[in-house]
Order: C-alpha cells, then structure tokens, then sequence
C-alpha cells in the first residue's frame, strides 16, 4: 500500500498521536478567585480586582484609560456608544467576523457597511473601504483576524480626511503588531474579547482601550459599560441623559483575568512560532497560498488559516478538509459559513421583530457579489488550529498532512488534464 494513500480512502493517517494539550487554568487562578471572595463584594467599583486587572492590562499595551466589559461583543458596543455612533449612521467593517462585530452598530440603529478583503492576510483592503465612504460614514470598524494584523496605516490616513472614528476589534489579536505598534492602541478604540476561545479566558469578558488619552472620552466610555452611571473615585453620579447597556465586568472575571494576563506573553510567543512555522511549511505546496502576514508585522495566530489553488488542486475546500480531517488533522473548510450580509438578518434587513429599522434609513446594498474577494475566501480557505500547547512534531506533521492531501488533488488534476 502507497504511503501517499489518502487515509480517507484507506492510507495510513499522517499524525497518530494526539496534539499537545495543557492546562489553562491553576493555582494562580485559585489564589486571585480566594482574595476576591475574602473582600466580600464582587462588584467592580466596590473591590479591587478589576482596577488591578485594568492597571496591569494598562501597562502591558502602555495605553492611559480602559474599561471593563462582559465580552467582546459589549467592548465593541461600548467603544461604538463612546463614539457617537448613532441612528443612520453608517459603520464600515469586514464581512468575514463573528456576529459580535456588528452586533453593536445594529444596537445603536446603525447601518453595517461591508468592504472587501485582501486574498490571503483575509482583512479589509483599504481601497474597498475608501469605496465605501459615503456621507453617512461615522467609524471604520476593522478585524483583526486570526491575530493578523490589518494594514492600519492607509486606514487611519483615510479616517483622518474623513474625520471618521477609527474601532479596532482585537478579538483574536493579543499583542499583535503593526509595524511595532500594538494593535488595539492604533484607532481610537481598541476591543478585546476574555471568553473561552481566546489567547486568554475569564469565561467571558472583554476590555476597550480608550486611545486618546482624553479624560472625557474615558468617562464616556465607562458610563456606557454602566447604564450611563458615572462612577469615579468615590463620586457617583445617576443622572441619565441617554441610552446606555449594562456591560461591567464582575470581580471574578476580573481576578482570573489578573493570572491570566501573566501567561499571556508566552501564550502569544508560541502561537507566533507555530503559526510562522505553518507559513513556511506551506510555501513549497503545490496548490497552497499561505496566510499572507507582512515581514513588517507581528502576528499571534488565534488560527492558521491557508487558501487552496483551485486550478491546481480541482476539489473543493470541503473535499479537501474531509481528506485532512482523515490524516489525523483537526480542521474547517473556510471560517464562517458565508459572508454576513449574506444571513438572513442582512437578507431581510431585519435586526428587530417585526420592523426594517434601522435599515430603512439607509439603502446599503447586501446581494451577493458585493464582496468578492471575501466570497471566494470562504470557498477556498482551510482553517487549521493553532495551540500554544501543541509541538514542533505537531506542526510538522500538520504540515506533512496538507502537502500529503494536495499532492493527492493535484496529480488526479494532471492526470485528467492528459487524458
């Protein structure tokens, strides 16, 4: 039997032993959750843990003021609220993201633009933003996807002519760098999410920097996270002059956050390496283009995520997935299942009950087509994970499985295009 065999079509698996794993959470967790119980209150203003979770996330980005949030969703909700996005404004962002990107512009009756994406770093092209600028256009909402960082130089050059909010949703991108800069203190405001999916978990959480460095954009931003209670040093003021959720963060997420901030350099440091270690690996694959992540830029790598030739390979992504899932390697064809103005939310231009609002102030257009490079991505991409626990065996023989897989697609291709 053929070593290059498929095990999907009864080959030997490329990787039989398990990925490394590892505990995420210990005693240092423990021992932060014992002294916020002693303080006998989990209230944010009232205890100490999240002022301390804050100063330290503070001093790790070197930025003046953040707030505390439930997730990453309510961070980016607030960082839009502090913003003075509003009814009918028009907010530019990536259609390749979780819900939770725009989940806070349709919260404040606003209108999610989509532009579109570079092929292979997979977050916004600034010539599709540009596009996009209407005079409507309030804030460009950018992604850093899979810890990648966008081309933010272009961006907030163009925000600056338009005098537009910049909002950087860093999700996925802990200590990620643009050209040596932390993403999440390049726009205006930087969103990070805690939940259990991330570089670093709280179970669920978030934090947005407010880059600035202006004491009433702070205070903005931490009434919004408040229902609009002002509260700040022993001061609390209920006066309520607009609109605000009820997004804090509890001392316990707070706590575990503190313990886990201190493993976070690490964490980054070896997805770095897996990831850039994938990137190499698949240079030299016939019918694969490698996540593309400029030699200017830093990337932590919450996912690999690679393109498929199609007219080298002739299968599709799923097929192609099915094949690698079979050689032992965990995986998903693309990220998303289609592009988000392609949900029905988009479709039938409803994010209420029973009423258009707020798409009926606008006429932004959602049919398909309207992001191409970004359509194509989510049929020609294959996603694979990446670990701080894995190992170098791991990796490599991650990267001996695709070239297994799309040796296999490409030489049927050949041999159909003889015959």
């Amino acid at each position: 039997m053929s070593r290059q065999q498929l095990a999907i079509h009864g080959g030997p698996k490329t990787k039989t032993t398990p990925f490394g794993t590892g505990k995420r959470f210990g005693e240092e967790e423990l021992n932060e959750l014992r002294e916020t119980l002693e303080q006998n209150t989990l209230f944010y203003h009232f205890g100490k843990k999240t002022k301390q979770f804050l100063a330290d996330f503070n001093d790790m980005f070197n930025v003046k003021h953040s707030v505390a949030t439930s997730s990453g969703t309510a961070s980016i909700h607030v960082a839009l609220g502090a913003a003075g996005v509003s009814a009918g404004d028009e907010v530019i962002t990536s259609p390749i993201t979780d819900q939770g990107t725009v989940v806070g512009i349709l919260y404040q009756n606003a209108i999610p633009v989509f532009a579109d994406l570079k092929p292979y770093s997979f977050n916004l092209d600034p010539r599709s933003i540009e596009k996009k600028i209407t005079a409507k256009t309030k804030a460009i909402l950018v992604v850093h996807l899979a810890g990648n960082p966008c081309d933010m130089d272009p961006i907030m050059e163009m925000a600056e002519k338009h005098s537009l909010k910049v909002i950087e949703d860093c999700a996925q991108s802990y200590l990620t760098r643009y050209k040596g800069k932390l993403v999440g203190t390049i726009g205006d405001y930087g969103c990070f999410s805690t939940n259990d999916f991330k570089h670093i978990s709280t179970g669920d959480g978030g934090v947005v920097t407010i880059n600035s460095g202006v004491e009433a954009d702070y205070q903005r931003a931490h009434a919004f996270a408040d229902k609009n209670y002002r509260r700040f040093d022993d001061q609390v003021s209920k006066d309520i002059h607009y609109l605000a959720p009820n997004y804090r963060m509890t001392e316990l997420q707070s706590a575990v956050g503190i313990a886990q901030l201190r493993k976070l350099q690490s964490i980054c440091e070896r997805r770095h390496q897996h990831g850039q270690m994938l990137g190499e690996g698949l240079k030299e694959i016939k019918g694969v283009f490698p996540m593309e992540v400029s030699e200017e830029d830093w990337c932590t790598y919450w996912f690999y995520m690679f393109r498929l030739d199609m007219n080298v390979l002739g299968c599709t992504n799923v097929e192609f997935s099915e094949a690698l899932a079979a050689e032992g390697i965990p995986n998903a064809a693309g990220y998303i299942p289609k592009v988000l103005y392609e949900q029905p939310m988009f479709q039938n231009k409803q994010a209420y009950l029973h009423t258009t609002y707020p798409f009926n102030l606008s006429d932004v257009d959602y049919s398909q087509g309207s992001c191409p490079v970004a359509e194509e991505i989510l049929t020609s991409a294959i996603r694979v994970n990446v670990n701080e626990f894995f190992t170098k065996a791991d990796m490599e023989e991650t990267i001996a499985a695709i070239n297994k897989v799309a040796n296999h697609f490409a030489n049927i291709k050949v041999t159909e295009k003889i015959e």
